[in-house]
């Protein structure tokens, strides 16, 4: 099966980057409460949807072969996940082109899997708001919430509290990866934080209503990511990425984003982002490299 056929109907996953990602604590159930700003990039990964009597999936791209079983893919568990909870719906043929890298803290697979959930909710005439999507997604995974309506916001607790959309500026940014995956349950492992404790941190700065780049940039460097230590001491690439990234002409802040490996950089202007995107992969051509504009 083509990409785009019969009567399917495209349905964009953008990556989605952590421009900061505070975590405040675990909760006793084990979960941890974060606070983040996210927004969402120019690049990511695609996915058609065409009507049909039985759920199915095939995935192609440079990123496939490091996609996983077809059965445990978030699209079809989010898919899944909606017929559960209302069993009349119809589904169809999913077909993923697979662009981003795995495991990379991109939210890659989140955003597939919401992607699938509009493309679902578009042919089953279900309002964006409908709680079964929204229970759909929850129960899919902690970042499907967010990828819902890939508008740059504010996320917390688990990942299920969303702040309304942000006016944030246009920023030019890089993204980095070594190409080495980095398992989620393994950094938040590193940070030891013990069940009912608080980290003792604070929430993630906003810019202001209507900041320019400049100023959203100096707010956004007033946070951090508590991830990143733990993530470059199990994977000391994540370390060579950041200082390769820091060291480019005209950044202005360079970052894990999520659990990494993928780290970013943000530039005043385009044609530096563009500049040091090619000059980033020359040096390092074994490295995913992209450059973009989040919003």
């Amino acid at each position: 099966m083509g990409l785009w056929p019969g009567r399917s109907r495209i349905w964009r996953a953008p990556a989605k980057v952590n421009l900061t990602l505070h975590i405040l604590g675990r909760r006793a159930d084990g979960w941890h409460d974060l606070d983040s700003v996210v927004a969402f990039a120019g690049c990511g990964d695609w996915l058609s949807f065409e009507p049909a009597e039985t759920l199915s999936l095939e995935v192609d791209g440079p990123m496939a072969a490091a996609a996983g079983a077809i059965g445990d893919n978030l699209i079809m568990r989010a898919a899944r996940a909606l017929q559960d909870r209302s069993p009349g719906i119809r589904l169809g043929r999913f077909h993923l082109r697979k662009n981003l890298p795995v495991a990379a803290g991109l939210g890659g697979g989140s955003s597939d899997a919401a992607a699938a959930l509009r493309a679902l909710a578009h042919e089953n005439a279900l309002a964006a708001d409908d709680p079964h999507l929204w229970a759909a997604a929850q129960a899919t995974g902690s970042d499907v919430p967010v990828c819902l309506d890939p508008q740059s916001r504010t996320m917390s607790g688990r990942g299920e509290k969303l702040g309304p959309r942000l006016q944030l500026p246009p920023l030019f940014a890089v993204l980095a990866n070594p190409r080495v995956a980095v398992a989620t349950p393994a950094v938040f492992a590193r940070l030891g934080l013990a069940k009912g404790a608080s980290s003792g941190l604070g929430a993630s700065p906003l810019p202001g209503a209507g900041a320019d780049r400049s100023a959203a940039t100096s707010a956004l460097r007033q946070g951090r990511n508590d991830m990143q230590a733990a993530a470059c001491a199990l994977e000391p690439a994540i370390s060579e990425v950041l200082e390769a990234l820091g060291a480019l002409p005209g950044v202005s802040l360079a970052r894990m984003s999520g659990s990494g490996a993928t780290c970013f950089a943000l530039f005043d202007q385009r044609a530096a982002a563009s500049r040091a995107a090619a000059s980033l992969a020359r040096a390092h051509p074994g490295w995913w490299v992209k450059t973009t504009v989040l919003r």
